[in-house]
């Protein structure tokens, strides 16, 4: 990446930054009318979802300097809208927790909250909202704490998605390792021969959903009657190593042997790091690699197999 597409990232985020903060302002008119500040509020949600936490880690969660934060829970305290009490593990540190009035305090806010983000959606399509929501789970995926793999979700693709695995591992692939549209051309036949014959008894797809975005896939396709190959196999880079790929290549396992296969293969390039530590995981064993000129580079190219 060169200094001038750098910097020309930086100020879209900074470009969004700025759009973001206004509109986050304008949501937020109710507050005006109300005797909290948008710090108070946050502290108050944080406490109302129901779990007494101590102070460092309402710091630590909130982002807010011990000071300030000290003065506006003895501020809370004395509105007897929260309540301390020692903690059972730390006796230096004090478990908080709203009181019946700090919840009736924040539950018009709440509820003021709720409708004017509402309202903002109501202004789009559903079909824009979802689109909406997915780029903002993305944003936060990028940006904050990696997610546990337990919030995946495994499940059959929708429409649209088989195509989009095209797009994304096409997009990836060209940018990281520098192959050609040979590529795509690939994945795109490995998608319309599966959708088309639509063999759901032999053939089967699940995508790893979190909070509706796919982050991960793998398809059993024929090879013969005894064998099938794993095709699209892909896990979002930023979520590898978190175990959807292992969650999802045992799903396909398990289909392929209620299927009545035998076999379970899978073709791959020895410079995809990633691919051959799942495959060794998961049990497969090497059985063949030579080199190939594919996707215009020189790859070594490895057969993958797995006895069921």
């Amino acid at each position: 990446m060169t200094d001038y597409e750098a910097l020309q990232r930086a100020q879209a985020v900074r470009r969004f930054n700025r759009f973001y903060t206004r509109l986050i302002g304008a949501l937020h008119e109710h507050l005006a009318q109300s005797s909290f500040s948008l710090t108070e509020v946050r502290v108050l949600h944080e406490l109302s979802r129901g779990r007494a936490q101590t102070a460092s880690v309402l710091g630590r969660a909130l982002g807010l300097d011990s000071g300030y934060l000290s003065r506006l829970l003895t501020n809370f305290e004395r509105r007897d809208l929260i309540t301390r009490r020692p903690s059972e593990t730390d006796a230096r540190q004090s478990l908080i927790a709203l009181t019946h009035n700090g919840h009736a305090a924040y539950a018009p806010l709440d509820a003021a909250a709720n409708q004017e983000v509402l309202a903002l959606l109501d202004k789009l399509s559903e079909a824009s909202q979802e689109q909406l929501i997915g780029a903002m789970n993305l944003v936060e995926r990028l940006l904050g704490d990696k997610p546990r793999a337990d919030a995946v979700e495994l499940r059959a693709p929708r429409p649209g998605e088989c195509g989009w695995l095209v797009h994304r591992q096409a997009q990836w692939f060209a940018g990281q390792y520098g192959w050609d549209k040979s590529f795509e051309g690939l994945l795109a036949r490995v998608v319309a021969d599966y959708t088309q014959r639509n063999d759901t008894v032999r053939e089967f797809c699940v995508v790893a959903d979190q909070h509706g975005a796919v982050v991960g896939a793998v398809c059993v396709v024929a090879v013969s009657t005894t064998v099938a190959g794993l095709r699209l196999l892909w896990v979002e880079p930023d979520l590898q190593r978190r175990g959807i790929g292992m969650r999802i290549v045992a799903e396909a396992t398990r289909f392929a042997q209620r299927a009545g296969y035998t076999k379970l293969t899978l073709t791959t390039a020895s410079t995809l790091v990633e691919a051959r530590r799942l495959c060794k995981r998961a049990g497969f064993e090497l059985v063949n690699a030579a080199p190939e000129r594919r996707f215009g580079k020189d790859l070594m190219i490895e057969r993958w197999e797995l006895g069921l």
